[in-house]
């Protein structure tokens, strides 16, 4: 009788297949306690919230635009006598000068000469009228008697007429030769600051040359580019902010609005009046300069408007969602139209009721669906007693 002997290889099978079937069989055993696992996986909340709903609110209604700072008026200052050498400059840009103020002298030398020259004409034709008033005087002493002709007599009328227009014409003559010496001294039609200055000393200039630019008053507005359509909302005297680049702030006010609009652009200018500094901003001078560009910001008066916190706000893909949770504490996520933003608060126009709850803060960590653990929203903790 033959005994059953199992060859290597036969044994080395059923070893693998003892394995396989182990290891199907452990697989098996983990997949069904995973399953069972989902539900209790599944009922995890995925954050803790707290809540915040919609409210209403009056927003303040405001306008942008852009623009750029310019001086109000801005005045030349010239020379008016022709010929002179300058002197002497007593101004230079960006000095504060008072109405009146000397900014420039002239060399007066040959002037002064023909102040000299005007004051001896004029002497010598008041004595010539003296004479003259003398002999017409005996002319009219003797007239009718017969010593003197009636021709003589009209002869020494006359002399004594022209005498004095010529005594009339030496004393306009040195007015002139004053007034010269007068127009030596360049001084400043109005308050205002120096903008620029283009005289040199030593330089002989002509009249009407051009010495300094003056700002007046030290004035400044702002020149803003508003587009056709929107021109109607604005009127004079509507209140302004104006940001300069460096992030100083001023008041102004409308003080006109352009007849016309850029054909080109379809925007017309409004002329804003920069009156003073923005209350709690600081320091603002010096900060706006003409020629500069500026933002500013019309306030056309207030709206009604339903708002919530800015952290209730996810933005994705360039969109805005708020979360909003129901009763079963799952999320469900809202596509919104977001508008006017004051402090922590933005304007929601569409797509939240205010009966809605949504979630306050952390809505970027969620998904539609998402289970959420509801909390009270956290208040600032009281005051500690002071310790002695």
């Amino acid at each position: 009788m033959n005994r059953f002997q199992m060859k290597p290889l036969n044994i080395a099978l059923l070893l693998a297949s003892l394995t396989v079937v182990t290891a199907i069989s452990l697989f098996a055993t983990r997949s069904q306690a995973a399953d069972e696992a989902k539900p209790l996986a599944a009922a995890k909340a995925a954050l803790t919230v707290s809540l915040v709903q919609a409210k209403s609110t009056q927003l303040p209604i405001k306008l942008a635009a852009n623009g750029g700072v310019a001086a109000w008026q801005e005045a030349s200052v010239g020379a008016e006598s022709n010929g002179l050498r300058i002197a002497e400059l007593k101004a230079g840009i960006g000095d504060v000068v008072q109405r009146g103020q000397v900014l420039a002298t002239f060399a007066t030398e040959s002037i002064q000469a023909d102040v000299a020259l005007a004051r001896a004409a004029l002497a010598e034709a008041q004595a010539n009228a003296a004479d003259a008033a003398a002999n017409a005087d005996r002319a009219r002493a003797v007239q009718g008697s017969g010593a003197v002709s009636a021709q003589q007599v009209n002869q020494y009328l006359t002399q004594e007429q022209t005498a004095k227009a010529r005594v009339d014409s030496a004393k306009a003559q040195l007015d002139a030769q004053l007034l010269r010496l007068k127009q030596t001294q360049v001084l400043a039609p109005d308050s205002g600051t120096i903008s620029a200055r283009n005289a040199t000393v030593g330089a002989v200039v002509g009249a009407g040359t051009e010495l300094f630019k003056l700002i007046r008053q030290g004035r400044l507005e702002w020149r803003a580019e508003v587009t056709s359509s929107e021109l109607s909302r604005i009127a004079a005297g509507t209140n302004v902010v104006v940001t300069a680049p460096g992030g100083a702030k001023r008041q102004g006010k409308v003080r006109i609005l352009a007849p016309t609009v850029d054909a080109a652009t379809r925007n017309g200018l409004v002329y804003v009046d920069l009156v003073g500094a923005v209350e709690g901003v600081g320091n603002t001078a010096g900060a706006f300069k003409p020629g500069m560009f500026a933002r500013g910001e019309f306030e056309l008066g207030n709206s009604g408007a339903l708002t919530v916190p800015q952290t209730a706000v996810v933005v994705r893909d360039g969109f805005s969602y708020v979360y909003r949770v129901g009763d079963d504490r799952r999320v469900s996520q809202l596509k919104v139209q977001t508008g006017r933003v004051v402090g922590e608060q933005v304007e929601i126009q569409s797509g939240v009721k205010p009966e809605d709850k949504l979630v306050a803060s952390g809505g970027s960590f969620l998904s539609d669906g998402d289970l959420v653990k509801v909390v009270a929203a956290a208040t600032p903790a009281a005051a500690a007693p002071a310790v002695k």
